[in-house]
């Protein structure tokens, strides 16, 4: 079968190996949709790792996938079932891979897969969107609006927060922002976001902040955001082993800080499989963050485009061929 990986820095390339075989306990699940999260960028993609990192296993980076089981030895699931599989290493970009149930999310029959697979992008922010607890009333601000970003938007609007602020240097996200639920927007290049949030707010200012940034700076942002004894939600990935904030922001204000990473819970998929639920029933809809359709083989021209933020990218579906 054939498999992408990354060869060096920045470099994609396709290799074939052998076909996965599932064992007792196991599926086979035939890849028909991909897409790219930024920790495959921050992380990975555009990382100069240790030489000797390279070439990753076959079909590394990408841990966002979706697919039809075509061989099923666990009684959990039919083959025939359309799902979003989470692969393991983070090797999703090949044809086939082998996964257990409990890595699984079973998908309904309605709707294309390239849209179904950006629920596993929103399901891990449904996870941290939670930590805010009932958000109706409240003024929430969320700091970048890459397709993390706008999951929090979205789903912060969907339950009633009185006002969704998005925050990003990139006017075509605030557009989009807009478009999926945020109240209001400001782009820091063009306006000072203390300031503009005083504005906006009435003088209120905000309960909620979400560093979804992939800034080192982000985390400063937010403590100067955020109202005293507020909440900051850390989902930021960020290439600096570390980050420096002003101290009197937090202790000063009495600001709770809260980072959340949903893959390293001992129940990973529970939200991803709470989001298709809600999608399904019309509640909240992640495909809307899909803005670009390609096949499989431009998958480097993909990794680039979002690596550099052109064309209006937020969230690309690559058809597996």
């Amino acid at each position: 079968m054939k498999a992408a990986r990354l060869a060096s820095p920045r470099k994609i390339e396709f290799v074939t190996v052998p076909e996965p075989k599932p064992k007792d306990g196991e599926v086979l699940v035939k890849m028909e949709q991909t897409s790219i999260c930024g920790s495959d960028i921050y992380l990975e993609y555009g990382k100069d790792l240790p030489e000797e990192d390279y070439p990753m296993v076959p079909g590394r980076p990408c841990h966002e996938c979706a697919g039809v089981v075509v061989e099923s030895r666990s009684p959990e699931v039919k083959q025939g079932q359309r799902v979003i599989v989470i692969p393991r290493e983070g090797a999703g970009m090949a044809q086939y891979v082998v996964q257990t149930p409990d890595r699984i999310i079973a998908l309904p029959e309605w709707g294309g897969l390239d849209e179904w697979v950006m629920c596993q992008h929103s399901g891990t922010v449904l996870y941290s969107a939670k930590q805010w607890g009932n958000p109706m009333g409240k003024r929430i601000a969320v700091l970048g609006q890459g397709g993390i970003g706008l999951s929090f938007t979205m789903i912060a609007e969907k339950q009633g927060a009185q006002q969704v602020i998005g925050i990003d240097l990139e006017d075509y996200r605030l557009k989009k922002a807009l478009e999926l639920g945020a109240t209001d927007t400001v782009n820091p290049s063009k306006d000072d976001p203390l300031a503009a949030i005083k504005e906006i707010t009435k003088g209120k200012g905000v309960d909620v902040v979400v560093d979804a940034s992939g800034n080192p700076e982000g985390l400063d942002m937010c403590l100067k955001l955020v109202n005293k004894e507020g909440l900051v939600i850390g989902f930021s990935l960020v290439t600096p082993k570390t980050v420096s904030f002003t101290p009197m922001d937090w202790m000063a204000k009495n600001v709770t800080i809260r980072a959340t990473t949903v893959a390293l819970t001992s129940t990973p998929v529970k939200e991803i499989r709470e989001i298709v639920a809600l999608r399904d029933r019309g509640w909240i809809d992640p495909g809307k963050l899909k803005t670009h359709n390609w096949s499989w083989d431009r998958a480097q021209d993909a990794f680039e485009m979002y690596a550099n933020r052109r064309d209006g990218v937020i969230k690309v579906a690559l058809a597996v061929t």
